[in-house]
C-alpha cells in the first residue's frame, strides 16, 4: 500500500541552511532510494541507524550526517531496526518475514530468524540484551534467545497485525501496539497478558515507555497520540493536533517531551506533563514514519516516505 511520491535521491548530505522557520533541523541524511521506514540510534548516541523499502539498512555518523554503512541481505523491504543495549549488534524486522541480526562493527548477517508467517513489523531487545522480540502481521509476537536466536515464546491474543512491540524500563513488561485497535501488556517470564487497554478508534500504531516506565504513549491513525497509566491501565490523557495518521511515538530520555511523526508530513513535540504542543517541524516532503531521541536528548532523527532522515536539534527545549 506504498503511496506513488517523486523524489530524487542523489546519495549525499544535504545540510540545511537555518532559517526562522527551520532553527531546529540539523541535517538531511540523502541515500534511501525508497520509503525510510525506521531509525534507532545506537546506545552511545554516535550512530544512527534507518531501515528502508529500498531493502537496506544504513548507518549514519550522527554528528556529520556520514553514510559510514549499508546493511544488504534481507529479500524484501525492511520495516523495523534496533541496537541491542551494548550497541554491538543490530536488529532488523523484514517483509520477507524474517529477523535478522547483524554485527554492527563489521557489517555481517550473523543470524536469521525465522518463525513469523507476515511481514515482521517490529523489533525491540530487552534492557539486558537478553531478549529479543518481535510483532508481525501474523498477529503473533515472538521472543527471542538474542544469543542463540532461539524461539522461546510465541504471544498470541491480538486480532489483527502487530505494529510495534516495546519492553519497560525494567524488562519485565512488554507492550504491543495492534490493528485491533487495542494495546496489551505482557509479563516477559510467563508470555501471560496482563492488560488490554483500549480507547484508541483506529489502528494503533506505535508504543513508547516513559524513561521511568510509569507511562506509556500510544499514536493511531485516529489522529490522536494518548498516555496511559501503566499500572491502572487507564487513559490519562489525549493529544490532538495532526491532520492525519500519527505513525511514531517516541520519549525524550528525561520523560518531559514526547515527540510524534505523522502522515501529515509533521514532527511534533509535546509537553507531556500538560500536554501542549511545544513545536511542530515541517520540511518533510511527504509521510513522517518514525521518530527517534538521540540518547542525551538532544537530537531526533525522523525518517519519512521521501526517502530521507532528518535530524533535529531538540537541545533547546
Amino acid at each position: 500500500m506504498k503511496r506513488v511520491i517523486f523524489a530524487l535521491c542523489i546519495g549525499a548530505i544535504v545540510v540545511s541552511s537555518l532559517s526562522a522557520q527551520e532553527a531546529t533541523l540539523r541535517a538531511t541524511l540523502v541515500g534511501h532510494t525508497d520509503f525510510v521506514s525506521s531509525t534507532a540510534f545506537s546506545p552511545d548516541g554516535k550512530t544512527v541507524a534507518s531501515t528502508s523499502w529500498d531493502r537496506t539498512i544504513k548507518l549514519w555518523n550522527a554528528a556529520t550526517g556520514e553514510n559510514i554503512g549499508t546493511l544488504k541481505g534481507h529479500g524484501a523491504a525492511i520495516l523495523s531496526v534496533a541496537f541491542s543495549p551494548d550497541g554491538k549488534i543490530l536488529a532488523s524486522g523484514s517483509t520477507d518475514k524474517t529477523v535478522k541480526l547483524w554485527d554492527v562493527s563489521t557489517g555481517q548477517n550473523t543470524a536469521t530468524l525465522q518463525g513469523h508467517t507476515g511481514n515482521v513489523y517490529s523489533v525491540a531487545f530487552s534492557p539486558d540484551g537478553k531478549v529479543l522480540a518481535s510483532g508481525s502481521v501474523d498477529t503473533t509476537i515472538k521472543l527471542w534467545d538474542a544469543a542463540t536466536g532461539r524461539n522461546t515464546a510465541t504471544l498470541g491474543g491480538h486480532a489483527s497485525p502487530v505494529w510495534r512491540v516495546v519492553f519497560g524500563p525494567d524488562g519485565k513488561t512488554l507492550a504491543s501496539a495492534s490493528e485491533d485497535k487495542t494495546i496489551k501488556l505482557w509479563e516477559v517470564a510467563s508470555g501471560k497478558n496482563t492488560a488490554t487497554l483500549k480507547g484508541h478508534d483506529n489502528c494503533v500504531t506505535s508504543v513508547a515507555f516513559s524513561p521511568d516506565g510509569k507511562t506509556l504513549a500510544s499514536a493511531s491513525m485516529d489522529k490522536t497520540i494518548k498516555l496511559w497509566g501503566v499500572a491502572a491501565g487507564t487513559n490519562t490523557a489525549t493529544f490532538k493536533g495532526h491532520a492525519d495518521f500519527v505513525n511514531s511515538v517516541a520519549f525524550s530520555p528525561d520523560g518531559k517531551t514526547l515527540a510524534s511523526a505523522s502522515c501529515d508530513k509533521t514532527v511534533k513535540l509535546w509537553n507531556v506533563a500538560g500536554g501542549k504542543n511545544l513545536t511542530t517541524l515541517g520540511g518533510h516532503a511527504f509521510d513522517v514514519w518514525c521518530v527517534a531521541f538521540s540518547p542525551d536528548g538532544h537530537t531526533l532523527a525522523s525518517g519519512s516516505w521521501d526517502h530521507t532522515v532528518k535530524l533535529w536539534d531538540t537541545s533547546r527545549l
